[in-house]
């Protein structure tokens, strides 16, 4: 069935279904005159009161009229802004995540107003990100694809040579594209809710100290915790592989005679790790964006990738994470886990 098709069906279901509606409240409300008048011939009768009918008419033909004016009252105050909500839903069924519905009424009626603006402004948000996770996957698929495309055309030509230096180096092109290609699916998992986790009790600090001497030759001010025992229930392989972008990251906007730390605090029932630099810092309205999949800074050479990541990651495990940042002093990235 077309979207128009189905949007007039719908809208004739609808009709159908007030008049049917209308038509059995006009029948209740017949019945309960005639209840009403039956009762009061009754009473006109055990009173003895003499042409009862000039005293029954004109209340029957009150109560028919005040009944009638009452259910129609009532149904449309239930039933036109129900109408707008049944409308509306059909527009969304066709794909129209746009629209919205007055939120008036009954009680009852304006929650479920409200509810379903809610809900159309989740699709709406959901169906944005699918085009533009859609658009971000494309592009960032299309250069090592482009670089391995051109290059193996180049050796069918003749214009490389089948040496070791050029296998080599589409050997690295097809290495970033499944690093590419895995952060996307662990991406998806995480969004999803069904990434997996090894779990295991695991000392966190040790796990920080490891991952920090890993980089102790990229930078030489990455300060690692001080030795404790701190077990976490967690799958070490993906906290680890967290750490690591964190600490990445720092040390790329962070110059050599400055420090980055790693610190680890106990709570009662969590522990924080943070990693913090005191590099250029970031600007606010990058701030807010910076968990966000794709997005990469002007001076960014990954895919925007890494922090969507940890944060899929820390949010499995039940944790937080966050960042805070001084433009000129440095940044500050905050994970919580239970313990």
């Amino acid at each position: 069935m077309r979207p128009y098709q189905h949007y007039r069906h719908g809208a004739s279901s609808r009709a159908r279904f007030f008049r049917r509606a209308g038509l059995g409240a006009g029948a209740l409300a017949a019945l309960a005159g005639a209840g009403i008048v039956a009762g009061a011939v009754k009473l006109a009768g055990v009173l003895g009161v003499a042409n009862a009918s000039r005293v029954v008419m004109p209340l029957f033909i009150l109560t028919i009229v005040f009944l009638v004016t009452g259910v129609f009252r009532s149904m449309r105050r239930f039933g036109s802004p129900l109408w707008a909500v049944m409308d509306a839903a059909d527009r969304v069924a066709d794909g129209d995540y746009t629209v919205r519905v007055d939120e008036w009424g009954p009680p009852p009626i304006r929650a479920l107003a409200r509810s379903f603006n809610t809900m159309t402004s989740r699709l709406q948000d959901a169906d944005r990100l699918r085009r533009d996770l859609m658009a971000d996957v494309a592009h960032e698929l299309r250069t090592p694809l482009t670089v391995l495309q051109g290059r193996i055309e180049g050796l069918i030509d003749g214009v490389y040579q089948p040496d070791g230096t050029q296998l080599k180096q589409l050997l690295d092109e097809t290495t970033v594209l499944s690093r590419l290609v895995e952060d996307l699916r662990t991406l998806a998992l995480s969004e999803a809710g069904a990434l997996s986790l090894q779990r295991e009790p695991t000392n966190i600090v040790e796990l920080a100290r490891d991952v920090a001497q890993s980089f102790s030759g990229q930078h030489p001010s990455v300060i690692a915790p001080a030795p404790a025992d701190i077990v976490v229930d967690i799958d070490p392989v993906r906290i680890r592989e967290v750490v690591s972008n964190l600490i990445a990251n720092a040390i790329r906007y962070t110059p050599h005679d400055r420090q980055i730390s790693i610190t680890v605090d106990a709570q009662h029932d969590r522990v924080a790790l943070t990693v913090a630099d005191t590099g250029r810092g970031i600007e606010p309205d990058q701030l807010r964006r910076l968990f966000d999949r794709f997005y990469k800074g002007a001076e960014s050479r990954g895919s925007g990738l890494g922090l969507a990541i940890a944060k899929g990651i820390v949010t499995a495990h039940g944790g937080e994470i966050g960042a805070t940042s001084t433009p000129g002093e440095g940044t500050s990235i905050r994970v919580t886990l239970p313990r």
